[in-house]
Formats: structure tokens, sequence, C-alpha cells
């Protein structure tokens, strides 16, 4: 019975990690990867004064998108800047190591 008890717990340990990563992915497939929705932080981007809380919150939204924006060359200035990281700072968001 303890080999049986030890297989199931085995089994829900798996199941439990592909509905973590399953409920992930559908919620990086859900945000909508859109670098104009960042466009309430441009101000803050360009002279790097405070971010609005409008900035932010769409800051929080693309979180999942931000790697893809480092590899565009046309964003990159502006998610790669020293600013971005100042106002990531100041919004709780963690810039990922792309």
């Amino acid at each position: 019975m303890k080999k049986s008890s030890a297989a199931n717990i085995g089994v829900w340990l798996v199941v439990a990690l592909v509905v973590v990563l399953v409920a992930e992915v559908k919620d990086a497939d859900a945000v909508n990867c859109n670098p104009m929705e960042l466009g309430p932080c441009l101000g803050a981007f360009q002279g790097g004064g405070n971010p609005s809380p409008q900035c932010c919150g769409k800051l929080k939204e693309q979180q999942p998108c931000l790697c893809g924006y480092m590899k565009n060359p046309m964003f990159r200035p502006y998610v790669g800047s020293p600013n971005a990281n100042m106002i990531a700072a100041r919004c709780g968001v963690t810039i990922p190591n792309c």
C-alpha cells in the first residue's frame, strides 16, 4: 500500500504542476502585447519623471511582453534605458533578464 500511496502523491504533484504551467501560459496569452499600450509612460521614459498611475498599471499589464519589446530594435532604447529601470522600480515591476 505504501508504494501505491507514493505513486498517487507523485501523480497528483505532476497534475498540479501541469495545471500551474497551463494557467501561466494562459495568463501570458491573455495579455495583448501592444507597445502602444505603454503610451502613458512615454513622458517618464523620455524625461525621467515620476510615472503616472496609468503608466504603472499598463506596465504591470505588459510585463509578460517586456522581453519581446527588448528584442525589438525599435523599442529596446526605451525598455532598456536607465529611465525604464527607474520607472519599473517605482511601479513595482521587475524587468526580466532576457
